[in-house]
């Protein structure tokens, strides 16, 4: 071979040498990145080529697949039963607005494009069975759901509703109010696509899930944590000895005062389990200045707070971040004792809370989707139940319960009572804005449920009442949240 082919030769060589090492490249390399590319046409026509797999709820669909209207090049577009009410769970796939919650962490599974469904879809094509995406199987109780979403809109609430399985960790309902259908703008008409705007415009924030997303002051509800710290802590021994703390009770390093709603004659130098009673603010002020900001952290820290959900701690939820600050000075410790002061949470994060003190101190990791089964009825994924962490002690979670459980009983959370169950209540109102004068304050109520000595369900309600026709006097955790809590805590135990 002469010199000038030579040259060629070796050139053609190395060229062909760039195009295999650019195609492993591209095929294994970047193959995920591109499959998931917004811009890639292609994986949005394959996505709606066939009916996607549905999720489940107590062992029937809650969503569907219809033919999308002629002209349209997505083949199929998805429909919602019951949308609004299964909304947070469900999210949205909205052929131009994309997924969201368990509709996109499950888009490859329900759409069938997988690649655990690999051996399948080969199999399809030489057998010409039409292809079919995975079902997800959720852990809600659809009787529970029903109670806390009717709960909401019958009082005409902004609010969230979250039901957990002590033992398990397993969601047993979420609610948000108000809610939206998925299904309006599934498609891509531009008649839906103008839907979703209007849904996005709308001041009562419909598309927000305010039982994972949002995050609020607990009030007190909070106390219950506040109570942990300090009997795990030693901060506080006795739940039935005097506290010693005035009411109203003057903040460290300041002259501000704060009184309790229930009278100071009942609050002052109250012992810890009549303060939870009649929720006496200056007791748990006390307490968490005792504690001291670095113990009240960790605690709250145990009970998952300040933890950075995007790293799967809180497993399909995508719940946001609920916030014990860092490096607070002593009257913002104090504030964070009855749940003000820079403090927020979750719905979520006060659901687990309530369910890890009922659960003698055990905090399960919540979960939403039991398992994923392929179209064959063969499990691909399976949830087992998983403990996050051990925040107190199981003597400390039963003294909380002891204080709760007479609350129930004798104290503000009486309207949580069920016949021959036991259960534990605490209400909350939580004040906002810079004047709290000027704003409606948040209700919240948290409580469980026991048969015997096991824990069946803890609850949170939170309640924004800013468009009801409310008297701020009847606001309040107890008035508006427990007899919601008790509806949802029946469907469970029923």
């Amino acid at each position: 071979m002469n010199k000038p082919l030579r040259h060629v030769a070796v050139f053609c060589g190395i060229l062909i040498l760039a195009l295999l090492v650019r195609t492993t490249w591209v095929q294994f390399v970047q193959g995920d990145s591109l499959d998931n590319d917004a811009h890639n046409s292609r994986v949005k026509i394959r996505q709606y080529a066939q009916p996607k797999g549905d999720i489940i709820v107590d062992g029937k669909p809650i969503t569907g697949s219809v033919e999308s209207p002629s002209g349209s090049y997505l083949k199929y577009k998805r429909v919602y039963k019951n949308g609004p009410m299964y909304a947070p769970v469900t999210g949205y796939a909205s052929q131009t607005q994309g997924e969201t919650f368990l509709e996109s962490i499950y888009k490859k599974p329900l759409a069938g494009t997988d690649n655990r469904f690999s051996l399948q879809r080969a199999t399809d094509f030489f057998t010409g069975t039409k292809p079919r995406g995975a079902d997800v199987l959720t852990t809600i109780n659809a009787k529970a759901q029903e109670a806390a979403y009717k709960g909401l809109t019958d009082i005409g609430a902004r609010g969230a509703v979250v039901a957990l399985d002590p033992k398990t960790g397993k969601v047993l309902a979420l609610a948000s109010a108000p809610s939206y259908d998925p299904s309006v703008f599934a498609g891509e008409s531009f008649k839906e696509s103008d839907k979703f705007k209007a849904l996005g415009a709308d001041k009562s924030k419909p598309l927000a899930n305010r039982a994972l997303r949002e995050t609020y002051p607990p009030g007190s509800t909070f106390k219950i944590l506040t109570a942990a710290a300090a009997l795990e802590s030693g901060a506080v021994t006795d739940i039935n000895a005097g506290s010693g703390a005035a009411s109203p009770y003057r903040l460290p390093l300041s002259t501000t005062t704060v009184g309790s709603e229930a009278g100071n004659e009942v609050c002052d130098k109250a012992s810890m389990k009549t303060a939870m009673q009649h929720s006496c603010n200056n007791v748990f002020l006390d307490a968490a200045s005792k504690v001291g900001a670095e113990k009240m952290r960790e605690t709250a820290e145990k009970f998952g707070f300040n933890k950075d959900v995007y790293d799967k701690e809180l497993g399909d939820l995508l719940a946001s971040k609920s916030l014990y600050p860092d490096k607070l000075d002593k009257p913002g410790v104090a504030l964070t004792g009855m749940g003000q002061g820079s403090l927020t949470s979750t719905p979520m994060q006060m659901a687990m809370v309530t369910a890890a003190l009922a659960g003698d101190g055990r905090l399960m990791q919540p979960y939403l989707v039991d398992e994923v089964r392929a179209p064959d009825l063969s499990t691909i994924e399976k949830h087992h139940p998983k403990e996050m962490s051990k925040p107190v002690s199981p003597q400390t979670a039963r003294k909380v319960q002891e204080m709760m459980e007479f609350t129930a009983k004798e104290g503000s959370a009486k309207r949580a009572l069920i016949d021959g169950v036991t259960v534990g209540g605490k209400t909350g109102t939580a004040q906002r804005g810079v004047d709290v004068n000027k704003e409606v304050p948040y209700g919240w109520f948290v409580s469980y449920a026991k048969k015997g000595d096991e824990p069946v369900v803890a609850v949170a309600v939170f309640i924004d009442p800013t468009a009801m026709d409310i008297s701020r006097e009847d606001i309040s955790g107890g008035k508006l949240g427990a007899p919601i809590a008790k509806k949802v805590m029946q469907a469970v135990l029923d």
